[in-house]
């Protein structure tokens, strides 16, 4: 089994918050668009994957995915959920509905300035700094998902999993990935591989190029810690943090 010395835990759907200048381009009512935010927001993960490694760095998206989704692929010809309204920005809300003016192309340029370059920046920053440091990294990438499927994802089956593993041929380990599974089982927790969501994020400046920048994804059953009607935690949510919290800190000793 190979070594990690260092990890960077990315949160990239944490948060609700909509900046002013940004919500005059939403044309949901203040109902809708809380609506919404409830159903898109990865409640709590900046919570969740909270963890003390010894080397931890934390990059996390400070705005909600309606403003801009950072693990979209900025050429939406690359991007599979680009035709459903679902790109980098989104134009479409989770059921199909109109959810913001089009961009111009001034617009869009901005927010991508504003927001994605300036995320991924810090993301490839801190993956070359733990390079430096040690020559590999570990990323983890942090998320949750509902319990029912929402009408705007491909993946429709009823029966999900609590936890959701993500990978990423190149840059995921077997041993990760089974460890990773392993760990959560022991616990009692049901895990799938890519069902219902698939990869991980990789800085693109190392993607496919760089095997010591290793990346996992976990996905996390919001049924789990969470009511999914109100968006408020459950009386589950600080045992699943402490699962969580022991499993990455138990990947973050290897090194």
């Amino acid at each position: 089994m190979n070594s990690i010395a260092s990890v960077i835990i990315h949160i990239p759907h944490a948060f609700r918050m909509i900046p002013s200048d940004i919500r005059t381009s939403i044309i949901l009512s203040d109902s809708d668009l809380e609506n919404e935010l409830t159903k898109m927001t990865d409640a709590f993960t900046d919570e969740l994957f909270n963890a003390d490694i010894m080397v931890n760095h934390s990059v996390i998206f400070p705005v909600s995915r309606l403003v801009l989704d950072p693990e979209r692929f900025l050429n939406d010809a690359q991007e599979i959920m680009a035709t459903c309204g679902m790109g980098v920005i989104y134009t479409r809300t989770s059921d199909g509905q109109k959810l913001r003016h089009t961009p111009t192309q001034e617009e869009h340029a901005a927010l991508i300035e504003r927001y994605y370059h300036t995320h991924h920046h810090n993301l490839e920053s801190r993956v070359s700094d733990c390079l430096s440091a040690c020559g590999h990294c570990l990323i983890i990438d942090g998320h949750s998902f509902p319990s029912v499927a929402l009408p705007y994802e491909l993946d429709q089956s009823v029966d999900r999993p609590d936890i959701c593993i993500g990978t990423d041929g190149f840059h995921t380990p077997a041993w990760l990935r089974d460890m990773v599974c392993e760990e959560f089982e022991k616990i009692g927790y049901s895990t799938a591989v890519n069902k219902p969501f698939a990869g991980t994020i990789v800085p693109i400046i190392y993607y496919q190029k760089q095997p010591s920048v290793m990346s996992i994804m976990v996905e996390v059953n919001r049924r789990l810690y969470m009511d999914e009607s109100t968006g408020l935690k459950n009386h589950e949510f600080y045992s699943i943090k402490q699962h969580i919290y022991s499993i990455i800190n138990k990947i973050g000793s290897l090194g």
